[in-house]
């Protein structure tokens, strides 16, 4: 008996000590992981300049990061998902530059850096802005994915892609929809995109940035895994909002 004893709380004790081992490992991965997300890439000095208000676009970076046309009521609206690991501000110059043309741009901050954990946060941006009548839900990678995602499962009158593809088959879906990609993009490489045209929408316009890369849709430095540009960010950031104007006005 007394031998069945001393088993048994030998037993309960190794049971005891692998349980602790496992959410040991379980909390290092975890915090692991919160480390990797809670430090995103950017913003560079460029973006933080832009968040600066001016006699053209007013900014505000309360809730969302906010830019205002000061010489118009912008009736076409513009809702941005970040990258994944990317710092919101990193996108502030193309969004004042777009705001500039007269449209209201709101960049989303997405809880952890990651839009996966905060796909529908555009319905928060719409009702606060009731009096806005046209909207576009757009993002770049991951934040193009979750924004394609929204558009989909939500309504909306545009969906704006920048090196992103869909999260959900969206080939039954005809809202108007803008795609850019760099080709010379390392992390979502052309081939990626072509290899899901099928689940694009049906109205999806493509249009390719040539000698773009995946890093230059913002500014927040270079990017592990993405190729060397052969245009500037500069050429490339001109080009992303050219067409992203041109998209908008079109709604």
């Amino acid at each position: 008996m007394k031998d069945n004893r001393v088993l048994k709380w030998i037993t309960k004790s190794r049971l005891r000590i692998a349980l602790v081992s496992i959410l040991i490992v379980i909390m290092i991965i975890l915090s692991g992981f919160l480390i990797w997300a809670l430090t995103p890439l950017g913003p560079m000095d460029e973006a933080r300049d832009a968040l600066v208000s001016d006699s053209q676009v007013k900014v505000t970076t309360d809730r969302w990061i906010v830019f205002e046309p000061r010489d118009s009521s912008p009736g076409t609206g513009f809702i941005f998902y970040p990258g994944g690991r990317v710092d919101p501000r990193s996108y502030a110059p193309m969004a004042r530059d777009i705001a500039a043309e007269g449209f209201l741009v709101i960049i989303v901050p997405m809880r952890l850096n990651l839009a996966f954990f905060s796909p529908d946060r555009a319905s928060d941006v719409m009702r606060s802005y009731p009096e806005i009548n046209t909207w576009a839900v757009g993002g770049h990678s991951l934040g193009g994915a979750m924004a394609a995602r929204f558009v989909h499962k939500n309504q909306a009158d545009g969906l704006i892609m920048w090196a992103a593809y869909p999260a959900d088959d969206m080939s039954g879906d005809s809202v108007p929809a803008l795609l850019l990609y760099g080709t010379r993009d390392g992390v979502t490489e052309p081939d990626d995109l072509y290899g899901r045209k099928n689940e694009m929408p049906s109205n999806t316009t493509w249009v390719p940035i040539e000698g773009g890369n995946h890093a230059q849709f913002g500014w927040y430095g270079s990017q592990s895994g993405d190729n060397d540009a052969t245009i500037t960010r500069l050429e490339q950031q001109e080009l992303i909002v050219t067409n992203t104007v041109e998209f908008l006005r079109s709604l």
